[in-house]
């Protein structure tokens, strides 16, 4: 077995080092927030503090159907016009992207409202990008600080508590050659979200378990990196897994606990928040190479892959992972102990909630490039713990992969 090429591990380290210094005096921010059962009713007043007057609304086709008409209602009622775009999908095409892009210009909006999970909010970041960089594809885009141009008035407003899209400078879209790209740029962190909880309560079980695992997978990624956190990430961060590690079990096992689900957007947002600054990791890297190639969700594949990559970094993760223990309320004498009791309480999450152990999708022959995007993905800029090449990221992929389904033969 050969490790990685020294010159190739100094080369990502030194980057870190340097960005993680630049990152320290760049522009955060914080979207302003709003919460609470009944608060989308304050979205026409954000929209009017924005100076909208005809806003593009973006969503999926069910949220469109269940919780975009009331909305819209609000909205239209205090004189404000509203076009609603509902066809976006899971793991978000360029395709759609331009379609909601030309819709907002033939109709003459001025603003976005995303309303979804992370895909229908990706979505409209990477549109509203398109429309102030006309003249740059989203490919051009993709990568750190390649938008660089205020967007539109922008509101998010997560129905699901997992991608905290409604904090982040990412959007992660899905290329036609199925590889899934982030455009990262601090002008796409929204001027607004809003948390409310009824929007979250009639979410199936299975979607409210791995939206919620794709939250504790960016906390805990973002807390183990070795550069970019911050006092206040590593705060978030920890808040964001004992909430989880509290209130996912509960909403899971009652859909309707409002206090439940508004802890939940509370965790995911501060997931996000801790993220966006302190970047993720090798989790993230493979889980958008299942998106884009098997359409796998996010959520799942984190959930997945968590606890394997996890468990696969060792020691060099055990004090972090210590910290978080500790938040969650989780026992040991020691760091080895306390690190080993986390992964093995989300492994038992991911059972209780039925989340499998691997996929059976994942095809021999597609691990070269499954890993050659990771690589380019991770590395040089994901601060992580132990830096995988290749045949690193090919071994760890290996562990979740389960054999093919067999087809029913028929008589």
């Amino acid at each position: 077995m050969t490790g990685m090429k020294p010159m190739k591990r100094f080369y990502c380290r030194a980057y870190q080092t340097v960005f993680d210094l630049g990152s320290r005096v760049l522009p955060w921010r914080k979207p302003e927030i709003v919460s609470g059962a009944g608060s989308t009713a304050k979205i026409p007043e954000l929209l009017r503090s924005c100076g909208v007057k005809k806003v593009m609304i973006v969503s999926g086709k069910h949220t469109g159907a269940a919780l975009v008409p009331p909305i819209r209602a609000q909205i239209e009622a205090a004189g404000i016009s509203a076009v609603h775009f509902d066809a976006v999908r899971a793991n978000p095409t360029i395709s759609i992207i331009e379609q909601v892009r030309e819709r907002y210009l033939a109709e003459g909006c001025d603003g976005f409202l995303a309303v979804g999970g992370g895909s229908p909010m990706d979505t409209a970041k990477a549109a509203a990008a398109r429309v102030v960089r006309p003249n740059r594809t989203v490919e051009q885009m993709t990568g750190l600080f390649k938008v660089m141009h205020a967007l539109p008035p922008f509101i998010a407003v997560p129905t699901t508590a997992g991608s905290g899209s409604e904090t982040t400078i990412a959007a992660v879209v899905t290329g036609s050659d199925h590889h899934k790209y982030a455009i990262n740029d601090l002008c796409l962190i929204p001027q607004a979200a809003v948390l409310d909880p009824a929007l979250s309560a009639s979410l199936p079980q299975d979607v409210t378990a791995q939206t919620g695992m794709d939250a504790l997978t960016h906390a805990v990624e973002a807390y183990i990196g070795r550069f970019y956190n911050t006092a206040e990430t590593r705060r978030m961060a920890e808040r964001a897994v004992a909430g989880i590690f509290r209130h996912l079990p509960e909403v899971c096992r009652d859909g309707g606990n409002l206090g439940a689900r508004q802890a939940m957007l509370a965790a995911s947002y501060q997931a996000g928040f801790a993220f966006t600054r302190a970047g993720v990791g090798n989790v993230h890297a493979i889980a958008h190479t299942l998106g884009g190639l098997y359409d796998v969700g996010h959520g799942l594949a984190n959930a997945v892959l968590l606890p394997v990559v996890l468990e696969d970094y060792g020691p060099a993760v055990y004090r972090r992972l210590a910290r978080l223990a500790e938040a969650a309320g989780l026992p040991g004498e020691d760091d080895a102990q306390k690190a080993n009791a986390f992964i093995a309480a989300i492994r038992a999450m991911n059972q209780q909630f039925r989340i499998p152990e691997g996929f059976s999708c994942i095809r021999e022959e597609d691990l070269p490039q499954m890993a050659a995007w990771a690589d380019a993905e991770a590395n040089p800029t994901y601060p992580v713990p132990v830096i995988y090449d290749r045949a690193h990221f090919i071994r760890v992929i290996r562990r979740v992969m389960l054999p093919a389904k067999r087809e029913e033969q028929t008589p």
